[in-house]
């Protein structure tokens, strides 16, 4: 994950799901504000699991490039003549780990579906609340530098899961809240939306706040600062940023709730 592509794809894997449970979440609420229950994941008419599928897609090719693809293209071994995982290698293990937790979510959540369908809610948001707690540890753990610029922006990223760790907790017994589900839908869209902000912020070296530079250090590329005032401003342009992208963001919840309505509307005067 440790380049611009790598933060785009996982950015945009997280934006669309969370755009994916946005959009579902107010097509449930507007057609049964009333009744309306909350979901973990949400069927297609044709494919009931299309959406857990596409999890355990996207998230085996995640840990594919992070341990086979990636290493194979750099000339890198994941796993050391000596059994030992390499240093350098360590954050790809990191990440790895994040997309197979989320592989175990929407594999459980099928399995649940077949198997034990009355507790499939309850079960797979739990399952899902493991997965963040998995996300949120690794990335507050990160080998990567916590002191830094990246450190910074990692910091931010864990205040995003935190939301989406807590709002998936509260969904297990608030299961009629429709804010609880909006909170948590809008969080994994913007956890994906930070990603792709910080592979461009971290990893371009015209964005590189003034008195810093970007630069390769134990085979991976990063920010360090001339001096102290630099850092200092560095880390502040990363808070201005997620503040821009946090205001700008909920035109993505908008655009859901415009849609919805305009294609029901547009629906019932075909019917006519």
């Amino acid at each position: 994950m440790g380049s611009i592509m790598g933060h785009a794809l996982h950015g945009l894997a997280f934006f669309i799901l969370g755009f994916w449970h946005l959009f579902n979440h107010i097509k449930l609420h507007s057609l049964h504000p009333n009744s309306y229950t909350s979901s973990s994941w949400f069927p297609t008419p044709k494919l009931r699991y299309l959406e857990l599928f596409i999890i355990m897609a996207a998230s085996s090719i995640s840990i594919a490039m992070e341990l086979i693809i990636g290493s194979a293209m750099h000339g890198y071994r994941p796993i050391g003549p000596d059994g030992t995982i390499p240093s350098n290698r360590l954050r790809n293990f990191e990440h790895s780990f994040i997309s197979m937790t989320f592989f175990a979510y929407a594999a459980s959540a099928v399995l649940l579906d077949r198997i034990c369908p009355n507790a499939t809610y309850c079960l797979s948001q739990f399952v899902a609340a493991v997965a963040f707690v998995e996300e949120f540890i690794l990335f507050h753990f990160h080998s990567a530098d916590h002191m830094g610029v990246e450190g910074q922006y990692h910091l931010l990223l864990q205040c995003v899961i935190g939301v989406s760790l807590i709002t998936t907790l509260m969904g297990i017994e608030l299961t009629k809240s429709f804010m609880v589900s909006f909170t948590r839908s809008f969080s994994i869209l913007y956890q994906g939306v930070w990603l792709i902000v910080m592979g461009y912020m971290i990893w371009t070296p015209t964005l590189v706040s003034k008195g810093c530079l970007l630069h390769f250090e134990d085979g991976h590329q990063i920010i360090s600062c001339l001096s102290h005032q630099a850092l200092h401003r560095a880390k502040s342009l990363a808070n201005i940023v997620f503040s821009w992208t946090l205001i700008a963001a909920p035109s993505s919840q908008w655009l859901c709730f415009w849609f919805w309505p305009n294609y029901m509307e547009k629906k019932s005067s075909v019917q006519r």
